[in-house]
Formats: C-alpha cells, structure tokens, sequence
C-alpha cells in the first residue's frame, strides 16, 4: 500500500510506548493519525504534536469504539491503516498459595475474563469494526487492497511466563485472529497481521531503571543481540514496513533480540 499524504490511520493506545511511536511514524509518512486512547491528557497532546486528532477510546466498550472510529472518520476519512496497540488485563498464577488459610486458591474466572475482554475480545472489536469500514470503501490499488490492519501481541504468546496464564494465553489467541482474519477478508482486499513485541523500553519499564537498577541491568543482559530493551521506533518501524508492503499478509513477526522468555 502507498502510504502517500492524507492517508488515513488509527492508532490504539497511541497516546504512550509502542502506540505512541507508531502514531509519530506514521504521521512522519504523511498519513493523517487519530489516536484511540483513555488517557485524554496524554493523547491529545501527542495527537496536536503530530497534527493528528484524538478520540477517548475505552477498547473494552462497544459503543465507545464504534464512536471513536465515526470521530476518526468524520476528522480524517476512512482509515486505511489501523494499528492495535492498547490493552488492559490482570496477572495471577492459576493456583496461587494463600497464606492467611492456609491453602490454594485459584485464580477468579471473573479476572481471567477481564483479561480475555482486555486483550483478545478487544483485538477482534478493533479489527473487525476497522475493517467493515475499509470494506465498505474503494479499493486503493490495482491489487484490490482497501487497508490493513495490525495487531499487538506478545513474545509471550509463545514464551508464556509465571503469573501470565491471562497475559500468554490471550496474546496467543491475537495470533490466532490473524490467519483466519486475513483469509476471511481476503476477497476484499484488507490485511491482518501482528507484531510479537520483546522487552521494549516503554514507560512503564523505564520506572524499572530507577527503582531497580539490578533489575534493569538483567534485563538488558537477557536479551541475546543487541543487549537492551527495544527501542519503541524499532516497533514503529516495523509498523510501518507491515502498512506500506502489501505482500505481508497473514503473519506473526517476532521482534524481539532473539529473546526466549523463562519460567519466570
């Protein structure tokens, strides 16, 4: 797909980390951005940055996604590409030890659900609804294509970690959207894919460096080559190589230093 001047995206979760630096590529590439967030301070601010728009977004409500993409449409047209980056979810191990009684307890159905909704359920909302839009619009190319749509997952969708039952499982069944999903929409021309971020330098693991910095550092020394966390442009980057190269279709990529995850 050309990513020419006033194309139209959706970022998720665009307002910090892996969504914020694929907003600032994209709108780099001349697209036009409008950022789906919770955070309505953050995500504006970033959205005036790149000249984009901002519609508060809860990726867990129906009608709060089917009104964020109608305020992505009416401020920038049709989006063309759109990029999942926004989750919430709950960690626990399946059985955990309670110490007050003296016994095993399980992990409640309820957060494992909130997760799946967080993650998965959310994954599918996303796509599905982002595509019925592309759908019902003109193909861009002589290919057909009318858009493509790129989904978060995990290196934990194969690497599952200790207390990520909800976590590695859900970000597993991202990756099990994504095949099906590009056959379903194949006749009409939309791509499905996902990106198995590593460990990346995100705010949230950038207050690790200074509240742990032995921590930090074996972070860092776990990952094979190069020895660091990734750096959110390298997420972006690929990102944009997914948008722009209509031949990638229907896959799950890695990014990650060749990083395998332990039991914990």
């Amino acid at each position: 797909m050309e990513l020419k001047a006033g194309v139209a995206a959706v970022v998720t979760g665009g307002a910090s980390g892996l969504g914020k630096a694929s907003a600032q590529a994209l709108a780099d590439a001349g697209l036009k951005v409008t950022i789906f967030d919770i955070d309505e301070y953050g995500g504006k601010a970033h959205a005036d940055a790149i000249g984009g728009a901002f519609a508060r977004v809860d990726i867990t409500d129906e009608q709060s996604v089917v009104d964020g993409f109608a305020a992505a449409r009416q401020a920038h047209g049709q989006e063309r590409v759109t990029v999942h980056c926004a989750m919430t979810s709950r960690r626990g191990k399946t059985l955990g030890w309670d110490k007050e009684n003296g016994r095993y307890k399980r992990l409640a159905t309820e957060d494992y659900a909130f997760g799946a909704e967080g993650i998965l359920v959310s994954s599918y909302r996303i796509a599905s609804l982002s595509a019925l839009g592309m759908a019902n619009s003109e193909p861009l190319n002589e290919d057909g294509e009318r858009g493509c749509v790129t989904l978060t997952a995990s290196v934990a969708a194969q690497d599952g970690q200790i207390g990520q039952v909800i976590y590695g499982s859900c970000k597993a069944g991202v990756n099990g959207l994504v095949l099906p999903m590009a056959r379903d929409l194949m006749d009409i021309g939309i791509r499905v894919n996902s990106v198995m971020p590593g460990i990346f330098a995100t705010p949230l693991m950038l207050g690790m460096k200074d509240r742990n910095p032995q921590m930090w550092d074996q972070l860092n020394a776990s990952v094979p080559f190069p020895k660091r966390l990734g750096h959110p442009e390298e997420f972006a980057s690929l990102i944009l190589e997914i948008a722009r190269n209509s031949y990638i279709n229907g896959h799950q990529f890695g990014l990650d230093g060749a990083i395998r995850m332990p039991p914990k």
